[in-house]
């Protein structure tokens, strides 16, 4: 057999080899179909929610200008970067559990390398035709017609990957003002740099890296196997029913032959995006995409052979023959009962944490030029500056009230509106009759409170300086 090269399809039941295209054939069945479910699901959601409206804004915004974060009625200041560390936190712990349950479950059906890998995969397929029309044209010498045709591919994947760029940007700058930008070429330096970066990012790592992002780049695949363990559902290929391999009739009697159910044929290596053969065992390189399922059952079929013989299953459920009842009742095993117990406990704070949040925030700034002055009337008067968040996304109307002295009183205008997601600054000047307090520092309180609903309102302490 030649030594595999760039250009050469990985041979069948080979290891796998880095420096190999794979060439995946196209397969239809149930897994298939799932796949193409959450392609299409993740897109519209990646592409439609930047473009949606909300109260005369764009609905999801990391607003890098303002330093805001808009999600819907939710607005974050940098003061809220909790709620993104938590968001991290809640994130990793779901990948954890899911890895310990289902095994890579996010890499075969919503990671992003598999879904733009599969776009650009249908592309390459329209264009260039099916796994045997494409291998022949890549062996193939260069003429105008294959020139024609890879220049079609590249074309589309640049289009493609440049709207992505877009779009992704389109989450940190307004995306009206960003595709305006780009139409009357006037885009800025930072915004044209980043969608050029992502553009480039996705038409290498969906066009050309692909099984290599899986097998050699992303750190996952190297870690996973901390989170597993033999209850953890994998892609699993029956050793003990599949083999002896060997061709057959069909129709034939597997035991009269000496063999098992598998017929050898190979499908399940050409399908795989990572060009592994799944019978040689769970591998890092496997993405749990289960196209290799889709392509087993459709055999058997044709062999009149019963499906499973290559299925999701567990490393002791195939050994022990376990049955469905039991796998599902090995899986509250203590890893999964204790990232469940973690992760519903995360939940349940950020959840009651951002339900009772309250969409104000309130600094208050001490005049140090001077501490303080006698007022024409002889009361003692003290200056503050009053930086007053609305973090919610309505216009409100603030009331502001001071107390903690007796006959202490609010000089200046105790009413400011402030628009949604908006800081208002008012200046405060506090007066308390001569003798009311002794020389020194006295703690005093702001109270700030909307107007129409008074649920929302926040309390401050200062100190009022007495000479």
């Amino acid at each position: 057999m030649a030594t595999p090269s760039a250009k050469k399809v990985i041979p069948i039941k080979s290891v796998v080899d880095p420096d190999a295209k794979v060439y995946p054939r196209s397969i239809s069945g149930l897994f298939t179909r799932w796949r193409w479910v959450f392609v299409w699901l993740t897109q519209i959601i990646f592409y439609g929610l930047c473009w949606l409206p909300w109260h005369g804004r764009q609905a999801v915004l990391f607003d890098i200008d303002t330093r805001k974060f808009y999600f819907f009625d939710l607005v974050l200041w940098p003061q809220d970067t909790i709620y993104l560390v938590l968001l991290m936190i809640l994130g990793a712990f779901t990948l954890f559990l899911f890895t310990a349950v289902a095994g890579r479950l996010w890499c075969g059906y919503t990671c992003p390398q598999t879904v733009y890998t599969e776009i650009f995969l249908w592309f390459e397929k329209v264009i260039e035709g099916e796994r045997p029309k494409r291998i022949k044209l890549d062996a193939a010498p260069w003429t105008a017609h294959k020139l024609a045709i890879k220049s079609a591919k590249h074309a589309t994947w640049i289009i493609f990957s440049l709207w992505t760029g877009i779009t992704f940007v389109g989450y940190f700058m307004p995306i009206h003002d960003l595709v305006n930008d780009l139409v009357t070429l006037s885009p800025g330096a930072w915004s044209s740099f980043w969608v050029v970066f992502y553009a480039f990012a996705t038409y290498g790592n969906a066009g050309f890296l692909r099984d290599q992002m899986c097998r050699q780049i992303c750190p996952y695949a190297r870690f996973q196997f901390v989170m597993f363990d033999p209850d953890t559902l994998i892609i699993a290929y029956d050793t003990a029913r599949g083999d002896a391999r060997g061709p057959r009739a069909k129709g034939a009697e597997p035991k009269a032959l000496g063999l098992g159910d598998c017929v050898d044929c190979g499908i399940c290596v050409q399908v795989c995006p990572t060009g592994i053969d799944i019978r040689n065992g769970l591998q890092n390189e496997c993405i749990g995409c289960a196209a290799c399922i889709d392509a087993c059952d459709q055999v058997m079929d044709k062999m009149n052979y019963p499906r499973g013989l290559i299925r999701y299953s567990t490393e002791n459920a195939v050994t022990m023959r376990y049955t469905t009842g039991e796998i599902l009742r090995r899986a509250a095993r203590p890893r999964v009962i204790i990232y469940t117990a973690i992760l519903l406990a995360l939940t349940a704070a950020t959840a009651w944490s951002l339900a009772t949040r309250i969409p104000l925030k309130v600094n208050i700034l001490k005049d140090r030029n001077v501490l303080s002055r006698e007022a024409d009337d002889g009361s003692i008067e003290n200056a503050y500056r009053l930086q007053i968040m609305n973090t919610g996304d309505q216009t409100r109307k603030f009331r502001i009230t001071i107390a903690g002295i007796d006959g202490v009183r609010l000089s200046s205008a105790d009413e400011i509106t402030i628009p949604g997601g908006e800081i208002g600054s008012q200046t405060a000047i506090v007066n308390a009759e001569q003798g009311a307090t002794r020389a020194g520092a006295w703690p005093i309180t702001f109270h700030v409170e909307d107007v129409a609903d008074p649920t929302v309102a926040v309390t401050e302490q200062s100190k009022f300086w007495t000479p």
